[in-house]
């Protein structure tokens, strides 16, 4: 079954959170990735599931509807597109339907095959998720829902190491062009949420089909991922003085 991601309710103040009474399904394989939209979650008073393959999102859906669907687009069985065009125009639908990846070129894919909407990855903040959802929201009785001002978020680093531990393990394995493609995905994906500008670099590169340079590159990429595993570094370095994509002693 799905991972079912408990969010704790807020007890100080009286004011409704903006998402307050939604629940949400993020159909994504990265675990970092997951962790921030918790975060973003738990600050907006939703409730969030999370599904990492599309059978496992058809298996949810099955027996729960959540109100807003959030779906990568490259999942390690087959193209978010597909899970999006299922359910955008049946009869169980949710109330809001969006695309996510870091990469932005991917967005009219998202809105081609149904989507309300689309997140880039990194999320830029939880008042542009919320804007987001709330976009494609109908009013409701009852107070209105605004988004609110931007409290203070940082991903699990934990989250992010086992991102990186999974990717290695299929490096390690001798992955077949279906498995690179899609671990070189994830990992720029990945890389994009942590803003880590040298691992998404050796993941572009492992992925090129420049001639001679496989072996060079799969080390290369190799290594940045047992170093970073290694250190237990967090690859979070937003605002840092080392800058993005470097790793602290």
């Amino acid at each position: 079954m799905p991972e079912i991601v408990p969010i704790a309710a807020y007890l100080a103040g009286d004011a409704p959170r903006p998402l307050s009474g939604l629940t949400l399904l993020a159909v994504e394989d990265s675990r970092y990735a997951c962790e921030a939209l918790r975060l973003l979650c738990h600050h907006s008073g939703a409730r969030l599931r999370r599904a990492d393959t599309l059978a496992a999102a058809y298996r949810h859906l099955r027996v729960y509807r959540p109100d807003v669907l959030i779906v990568d687009l490259g999942l390690p069985d087959g193209p978010g597109e597909e899970l999006i065009a299922a359910l955008a125009r049946g009869t169980s639908r949710p109330r809001v339907i969006l695309g996510t990846s870091g990469d932005a070129l991917l967005a009219p894919a998202a809105l081609v095959a149904g989507a309300d909407g689309f997140l880039e990855k990194p999320i830029p903040g939880v008042e542009a998720f919320q804007r987001a959802i709330l976009a494609h929201l109908p009013a409701e009785p009852g107070p209105e829902r605004r988004p609110m001002a931007e409290p203070e978020m940082e991903p699990d680093p934990i989250a992010l190491r086992e991102d990186l531990a999974m990717a290695e393990g299929i490096l390690a394995t001798g992955p077949d062009a279906r498995a690179r493609d899609y671990v070189v995905r994830f990992l720029r994906g990945v890389a994009i949420s942590a803003q880590d500008a040298q691992l998404a670099e050796a993941a572009a590169g492992f992925g090129s089909r420049r001639p001679g340079g496989r072996e060079a590159d799969l080390s290369r990429l190799a290594r940045l991922l047992r170093d970073r595993i290694d250190r237990g570094a967090p690859v979070w370095t937003r605002g840092r003085a080392d800058g993005p994509g470097s790793l602290r002693p």
